[in-house]
Protein backbone atom coordinates (compact mmCIF):
# COMPACT_ATOMS: atom_id res chain seq x y z
CA UNK A 1 0.00 0.00 0.00
CA UNK A 2 2.68 2.17 1.16
CA UNK A 3 4.65 1.77 -2.16
CA UNK A 4 1.45 2.67 -4.38
CA UNK A 5 0.82 5.70 -2.39
CA UNK A 6 4.70 6.98 -2.72
CA UNK A 7 4.38 5.80 -6.93
CA UNK A 8 1.20 8.28 -7.09
CA UNK A 9 2.52 11.03 -5.37
CA UNK A 10 6.10 10.86 -7.33
CA UNK A 11 3.62 10.70 -10.14
CA UNK A 12 1.70 13.69 -9.02
CA UNK A 13 5.02 15.85 -8.81
CA UNK A 14 6.65 14.66 -11.87
CA UNK A 15 3.38 15.20 -13.71
CA UNK A 16 3.29 19.20 -12.61
CA UNK A 17 6.79 19.23 -13.83
CA UNK A 18 6.06 17.88 -17.42
CA UNK A 19 2.85 20.25 -16.82
CA UNK A 20 4.66 23.50 -16.15
CA UNK A 21 6.90 23.08 -19.41
CA UNK A 22 3.56 21.69 -21.42
CA UNK A 23 2.01 25.27 -20.28
CA UNK A 24 5.15 27.22 -21.79
CA UNK A 25 4.23 25.31 -24.95
CA UNK A 26 0.28 25.97 -24.92
CA UNK A 27 1.40 29.67 -24.38
CA UNK A 28 3.35 30.09 -27.60
CA UNK A 29 0.93 27.76 -29.27
CA UNK A 30 -1.82 30.00 -28.55
CA UNK A 31 -0.38 33.08 -28.84
CA UNK A 32 1.66 32.38 -31.85
CA UNK A 33 1.11 29.14 -33.40
CA UNK A 34 4.39 27.67 -33.24
CA UNK A 35 5.50 24.91 -31.59
CA UNK A 36 9.31 26.12 -29.99
CA UNK A 37 11.62 22.98 -30.03
CA UNK A 38 13.94 25.69 -28.68
CA UNK A 39 11.93 25.87 -25.40
CA UNK A 40 14.32 23.33 -23.61
CA UNK A 41 17.73 24.79 -23.87
CA UNK A 42 15.97 28.53 -23.76
CA UNK A 43 14.79 27.51 -20.37
CA UNK A 44 18.06 25.83 -19.72
CA UNK A 45 20.02 28.90 -19.87
CA UNK A 46 17.91 31.09 -17.17
CA UNK A 47 19.01 28.45 -14.98
CA UNK A 48 22.04 28.86 -15.31
CA UNK A 49 22.35 32.31 -15.06
CA UNK A 50 20.33 31.28 -11.78
CA UNK A 51 23.09 29.19 -10.41
CA UNK A 52 25.27 32.13 -11.47
CA UNK A 53 23.71 34.60 -9.12
CA UNK A 54 23.57 32.01 -6.53
CA UNK A 55 27.27 30.90 -6.45
CA UNK A 56 27.68 34.50 -6.05
CA UNK A 57 26.78 34.19 -2.99
CA UNK A 58 22.99 35.27 -3.59
CA UNK A 59 20.03 33.78 -2.24
CA UNK A 60 18.02 31.50 -3.78
CA UNK A 61 14.93 33.25 -4.49
CA UNK A 62 17.09 36.71 -6.37
CA UNK A 63 19.01 33.89 -8.47
CA UNK A 64 15.08 32.56 -9.17
CA UNK A 65 13.74 36.18 -9.76
CA UNK A 66 16.42 37.12 -11.95
CA UNK A 67 16.33 33.90 -13.86
CA UNK A 68 12.73 34.59 -15.14
CA UNK A 69 13.84 37.94 -16.00
CA UNK A 70 16.30 36.58 -18.04
CA UNK A 71 13.76 34.21 -19.66
CA UNK A 72 11.72 37.01 -20.37
CA UNK A 73 13.97 39.23 -21.70
CA UNK A 74 15.53 36.10 -23.85
CA UNK A 75 12.41 35.43 -25.28
CA UNK A 76 11.82 38.87 -26.45
CA UNK A 77 14.99 39.21 -28.20
CA UNK A 78 15.19 35.94 -30.16
CA UNK A 79 11.26 36.45 -31.42
CA UNK A 80 12.60 40.11 -32.14
CA UNK A 81 15.90 39.57 -34.10
CA UNK A 82 15.32 35.55 -34.89
CA UNK A 83 11.96 34.62 -35.74
CA UNK A 84 10.43 37.43 -36.93
CA UNK A 85 12.18 36.93 -40.30
CA UNK A 86 10.15 34.17 -40.76
CA UNK A 87 6.82 34.55 -39.39
CA UNK A 88 4.31 34.63 -42.08
CA UNK A 89 6.23 32.07 -43.82
CA UNK A 90 5.31 28.74 -43.74
CA UNK A 91 4.73 26.92 -40.74
CA UNK A 92 7.62 24.73 -41.42
CA UNK A 93 10.61 27.13 -41.40
CA UNK A 94 9.66 28.19 -38.00
CA UNK A 95 9.98 24.71 -36.69
CA UNK A 96 13.16 24.33 -38.36
CA UNK A 97 14.64 27.81 -37.10
CA UNK A 98 13.26 26.61 -33.50
CA UNK A 99 15.22 23.14 -34.21
CA UNK A 100 18.26 25.13 -34.86
CA UNK A 101 18.20 27.47 -31.78
CA UNK A 102 18.02 23.62 -29.94
CA UNK A 103 21.42 23.07 -31.06
CA UNK A 104 22.72 26.81 -30.76
CA UNK A 105 21.75 27.33 -27.62
CA UNK A 106 22.94 23.94 -26.23
CA UNK A 107 26.27 24.60 -27.60
CA UNK A 108 26.34 28.13 -26.13
CA UNK A 109 25.92 26.44 -22.58
CA UNK A 110 28.37 23.88 -22.64
CA UNK A 111 31.31 26.98 -24.17
CA UNK A 112 30.03 29.36 -21.68
CA UNK A 113 29.20 26.85 -18.29
CA UNK A 114 30.90 24.15 -19.27
CA UNK A 115 29.69 20.01 -19.69
CA UNK A 116 30.33 19.29 -15.97
CA UNK A 117 26.72 18.35 -13.65
CA UNK A 118 26.55 21.28 -11.02
CA UNK A 119 24.29 21.03 -8.30
CA UNK A 120 21.08 23.00 -8.21
CA UNK A 121 19.70 24.10 -4.67
CA UNK A 122 16.07 23.49 -3.54
CA UNK A 123 14.20 26.65 -1.58
CA UNK A 124 12.71 23.52 0.43
CA UNK A 125 13.54 20.11 1.83
CA UNK A 126 13.89 17.73 -0.19
CA UNK A 127 13.11 14.82 1.52
CA UNK A 128 9.98 13.02 1.94
CA UNK A 129 7.42 14.23 4.65
CA UNK A 130 7.10 11.99 7.83
CA UNK A 131 3.83 10.88 8.77
CA UNK A 132 3.96 9.05 12.14
CA UNK A 133 6.48 6.38 11.52
CA UNK A 134 6.20 6.38 8.03
CA UNK A 135 7.70 8.78 5.21
CA UNK A 136 5.85 9.38 2.44
CA UNK A 137 7.12 10.31 -1.28
CA UNK A 138 5.87 13.71 -1.04
CA UNK A 139 8.76 16.45 -0.40
CA UNK A 140 8.29 20.42 0.33
CA UNK A 141 9.83 20.88 -3.12
CA UNK A 142 7.40 19.06 -4.56
CA UNK A 143 4.63 21.17 -3.16
CA UNK A 144 6.14 23.98 -4.32
CA UNK A 145 6.27 22.65 -7.35
CA UNK A 146 2.12 22.05 -7.47
CA UNK A 147 1.24 25.36 -6.34
CA UNK A 148 3.62 27.31 -8.49
CA UNK A 149 1.73 25.03 -11.70
CA UNK A 150 -1.55 25.57 -10.39
CA UNK A 151 -0.92 29.56 -10.07
CA UNK A 152 0.78 29.56 -13.42
CA UNK A 153 -2.26 28.12 -15.25
CA UNK A 154 -4.95 30.13 -13.21
CA UNK A 155 -3.15 32.86 -14.76
CA UNK A 156 -2.73 31.92 -18.02
CA UNK A 157 -6.29 31.17 -17.84
CA UNK A 158 -7.35 34.53 -16.56
CA UNK A 159 -4.59 35.79 -19.44
CA UNK A 160 -6.48 34.50 -22.22
CA UNK A 161 -10.23 34.72 -20.98
CA UNK A 162 -10.68 37.99 -19.10
CA UNK A 163 -8.07 40.40 -20.70
CA UNK A 164 -8.21 42.56 -23.15
CA UNK A 165 -3.99 41.75 -23.99
CA UNK A 166 -4.90 37.67 -24.26
CA UNK A 167 -7.86 38.42 -26.59
CA UNK A 168 -5.20 41.09 -28.46
CA UNK A 169 -2.80 37.86 -28.45
CA UNK A 170 -5.09 35.21 -29.87
CA UNK A 171 -6.30 37.57 -32.85
CA UNK A 172 -2.35 37.93 -33.89
CA UNK A 173 -1.80 34.15 -34.28
CA UNK A 174 -4.93 33.32 -35.54
CA UNK A 175 -5.28 36.01 -38.18
CA UNK A 176 -2.40 38.58 -37.92
CA UNK A 177 -3.97 40.78 -41.43
CA UNK A 178 -7.56 41.38 -39.91
CA UNK A 179 -5.98 42.02 -36.15
CA UNK A 180 -4.03 44.80 -37.92
CA UNK A 181 -6.98 46.26 -39.88
CA UNK A 182 -8.58 46.19 -36.06
CA UNK A 183 -5.82 48.42 -34.76
CA UNK A 184 -3.93 45.51 -32.85
CA UNK A 185 0.18 45.67 -32.78
CA UNK A 186 0.54 41.99 -33.99
CA UNK A 187 4.37 42.38 -33.56
CA UNK A 188 4.55 43.24 -30.03
CA UNK A 189 1.90 40.58 -29.15
CA UNK A 190 3.73 38.10 -31.14
CA UNK A 191 6.57 39.45 -28.86
CA UNK A 192 5.09 39.33 -25.44
CA UNK A 193 3.84 36.10 -26.26
CA UNK A 194 7.29 34.82 -26.83
CA UNK A 195 8.57 36.51 -24.04
CA UNK A 196 5.52 34.93 -21.66
CA UNK A 197 6.44 31.73 -22.84
CA UNK A 198 9.78 31.52 -21.98
CA UNK A 199 9.27 33.34 -18.46
CA UNK A 200 6.57 30.20 -17.92
CA UNK A 201 9.73 28.00 -19.45
CA UNK A 202 12.42 29.43 -16.88
CA UNK A 203 9.77 28.95 -13.92
CA UNK A 204 9.56 24.42 -15.20
CA UNK A 205 13.25 24.34 -15.62
CA UNK A 206 13.73 25.38 -12.23
CA UNK A 207 11.23 23.27 -10.86
CA UNK A 208 13.19 20.64 -12.44
CA UNK A 209 16.32 21.42 -11.38
CA UNK A 210 15.54 22.04 -7.31
CA UNK A 211 17.76 19.93 -5.78
CA UNK A 212 18.98 17.73 -8.54
CA UNK A 213 21.84 18.47 -11.04
CA UNK A 214 22.07 20.56 -14.22
CA UNK A 215 24.33 20.23 -17.08
CA UNK A 216 23.61 21.73 -20.59
CA UNK A 217 21.39 18.67 -21.70
CA UNK A 218 19.36 18.32 -18.28
CA UNK A 219 16.22 19.62 -19.93
CA UNK A 220 16.87 17.52 -23.56
CA UNK A 221 14.35 14.64 -22.05
CA UNK A 222 11.85 17.02 -20.48
CA UNK A 223 11.14 18.76 -24.03
CA UNK A 224 9.58 15.48 -25.16
CA UNK A 225 7.83 14.48 -22.44
CA UNK A 226 6.19 18.53 -21.82
CA UNK A 227 5.30 17.91 -25.75
CA UNK A 228 3.50 15.07 -25.47
CA UNK A 229 1.97 16.23 -21.59
CA UNK A 230 0.71 19.15 -24.38
CA UNK A 231 -0.31 17.15 -26.93
CA UNK A 232 -2.50 14.91 -24.73
CA UNK A 233 -4.68 17.89 -23.33
CA UNK A 234 -4.50 19.65 -26.17
CA UNK A 235 -2.24 22.52 -27.57
CA UNK A 236 -5.09 25.07 -26.85
CA UNK A 237 -5.92 24.38 -23.51
CA UNK A 238 -3.76 25.51 -20.36
CA UNK A 239 -6.04 23.30 -18.05
CA UNK A 240 -5.65 20.29 -20.75
CA UNK A 241 -1.59 21.30 -20.74
CA UNK A 242 -1.86 20.51 -16.98
CA UNK A 243 -4.26 17.43 -17.24
CA UNK A 244 -2.06 15.88 -19.81
CA UNK A 245 1.18 16.38 -17.65
CA UNK A 246 -0.28 14.79 -14.69
CA UNK A 247 -1.65 11.91 -16.49
CA UNK A 248 1.40 11.07 -18.61
CA UNK A 249 3.38 11.78 -14.72
CA UNK A 250 1.12 9.44 -13.25
CA UNK A 251 1.43 7.02 -15.70
CA UNK A 252 5.14 6.76 -16.27
CA UNK A 253 5.65 6.57 -12.34
CA UNK A 254 3.57 3.36 -12.50
CA UNK A 255 5.36 2.06 -15.39
CA UNK A 256 8.70 2.91 -13.62
CA UNK A 257 7.63 1.59 -10.27
CA UNK A 258 6.09 -1.58 -11.47
CA UNK A 259 7.09 -2.64 -14.79
CA UNK A 260 10.55 -1.51 -15.07
CA UNK A 261 12.29 2.21 -15.95
CA UNK A 262 13.75 1.16 -19.47
CA UNK A 263 10.13 1.01 -20.27
CA UNK A 264 8.87 4.43 -19.94
CA UNK A 265 10.10 6.04 -22.91
CA UNK A 266 8.19 3.18 -24.94
CA UNK A 267 5.16 4.11 -22.62
CA UNK A 268 5.21 7.85 -23.32
CA UNK A 269 5.70 6.98 -27.06
CA UNK A 270 2.29 4.76 -26.33
CA UNK A 271 0.39 7.20 -24.94
CA UNK A 272 1.41 9.57 -27.71
CA UNK A 273 0.54 7.54 -30.29
CA UNK A 274 -2.74 6.72 -28.89
CA UNK A 275 -3.55 10.08 -28.40
CA UNK A 276 -2.73 11.21 -31.79
CA UNK A 277 -4.92 8.49 -33.30
CA UNK A 278 -7.86 8.82 -31.15
CA UNK A 279 -8.07 12.19 -30.26
CA UNK A 280 -5.62 14.04 -33.30
CA UNK A 281 -6.64 18.01 -30.46
CA UNK A 282 -5.96 16.26 -27.25
CA UNK A 283 -8.58 15.52 -24.61
CA UNK A 284 -9.74 19.53 -23.91
CA UNK A 285 -9.19 20.13 -27.93
CA UNK A 286 -11.55 23.13 -28.98
CA UNK A 287 -13.98 23.53 -31.59
CA UNK A 288 -11.80 24.12 -34.77
CA UNK A 289 -14.48 27.59 -35.43
CA UNK A 290 -14.04 30.26 -33.31
CA UNK A 291 -14.54 34.41 -32.46
CA UNK A 292 -11.50 36.56 -31.59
Amino acid sequence: MQQLLNTALGGLTLGMVYAAFALALVLIWRSTRIVNFAQAPMAMLTTFVALTVIDAGYSYWIGFVVALLAGLVLGAVIERFVVRHVEGGPEINAVILTLGLFIVLHALASVVFGNRYRSFPAPFGIRGIEVGETTIGLTGFGIFTVVAVLVVMGLLVALFRFTDVGLRMRASAFNPEVARLLGVKVGRMLTLGWALAALVGSLAALLIAGGSLVHPGYMDSIVVYGFVAAVLGGLDSPLGAVVGGLLLGLSLSFVSGYLGSELVALAALGILMAVLLLRPGGLFAQAQERRV
